[in-house]
């Protein structure tokens, strides 16, 4: 049995006493509705849109890769427990396994990947070829739908506060239509087009502004390039007069930096917001995508 299932396991199997201390380290009562979130986006827009009525536990800690988690019993138990659950089904594992066994209701899940469907993006991982990219966050306005079903789901759990829910979303939506506009406005007119970044992350975002994304590893950060891929990607870097190569904070950066080293490209970091660090603990989604911006702005040579 895989690890992670070993952990969810190990909560649901223990007795009533051990369920019942979960049930009281548990969000749920600590006050207010009670929402868990698998990664920081969805964490943000919860903690955004449900403001003090909530508490939003984030099952992904700061500098860990979200696509790799493992799940203490504590967590499978707050999983179980939570009014509301938002996570993206096909992106952790160990939060799918989760919700499985653990047995939650249905009406207290919501699946990113229903709210915004992942369309064929071109991107890949070892042993998948679909093509089917679960970065959807990376795309200001998906964030927006995203926003607005949290909204929703949030005021039929708890219908006293359901106009506060939907006043914060609003502002949040007005947040992210700004950002979106910044991005089309800088990026409309660049000297390149072509981004090298550390992982198959930001199909989304190159969809919607008009780049060509070639990531170094998959979708899955682990999936390294062999040496023939990674000189493809080095020509590339010569043929499209790349200048920089975007590494993350919280993946290996060493392949990216021995491209860069090979190509006399520099070095800049794009982040996939997939979590915060150490580096971003005072950054939020709307601050990291102001910053991404900005770098992609740099290196493409936009006007």
């Amino acid at each position: 049995m895989p690890t992670r299932a070993v952990a969810v396991a190990a909560c649901l199997s223990v007795g009533a006493l051990l369920l019942a201390g979960c049930d009281d380290a548990s969000g749920s009562d600590a006050g207010g509705t009670a929402v868990v979130a698998s990664a920081y986006p969805f964490a943000y827009v919860a903690e955004r849109v449900g403001g003090d009525d909530v508490t939003v536990q984030n099952l992904t800690d700061p500098g860990v890769e979200p696509h790799d988690i493992e799940l203490t019993p504590q967590q499978v138990a707050d999983v179980g427990d939570a009014d509301l659950l938002v996570y993206e089904r096909g992106f952790q594992a160990a939060v799918d396994d989760a919700i499985e066994l653990a047995g939650q209701d249905d009406d207290a899940l919501l699946d990113v990947a229903e709210v915004v469907p992942p369309e064929d993006t071109g991107a890949s991982t070892e042993g998948d070829e679909s093509g089917l990219d679960p970065h959807v966050w990376l795309d200001p306005r998906h964030m927006v739908t995203i926003t607005v079903a949290v909204a929703d789901r949030l005021a039929a759990a708890d219908p006293d506060n359901a106009s506060a829910y939907r006043q914060r979303a609003d502002a949040l939506v007005a947040d992210l239509t700004a950002l979106d506009r910044d991005f089309e406005r800088t990026l409309a007119d660049c000297a390149r087009t072509t981004v090298v970044t550390s992982h198959d992350a930001f199909r989304y975002l190159a969809m919607r502004y008009g780049l060509e994304m070639v990531p170094i590893a998959g979708i899955d950060p682990a999936q390294e390039p062999s040496p023939s891929e990674q000189a493809a990607i080095a020509d590339t870097v010569a043929d499209e007069g790349v200048t920089t190569i975007f590494t993350e904070d919280l993946v290996d950066a060493s392949v990216a930096d021995s491209i860069a080293a090979e190509t006399g490209a520099q070095t800049a970091t794009l982040s996939p917001i997939e979590g915060l660090s150490d580096d971003t603990s005072d950054e939020d989604y709307l601050s990291l995508m102001r910053a991404n911006l900005s770098a992609l702005e740099q290196a493409n040579g936009c006007s």
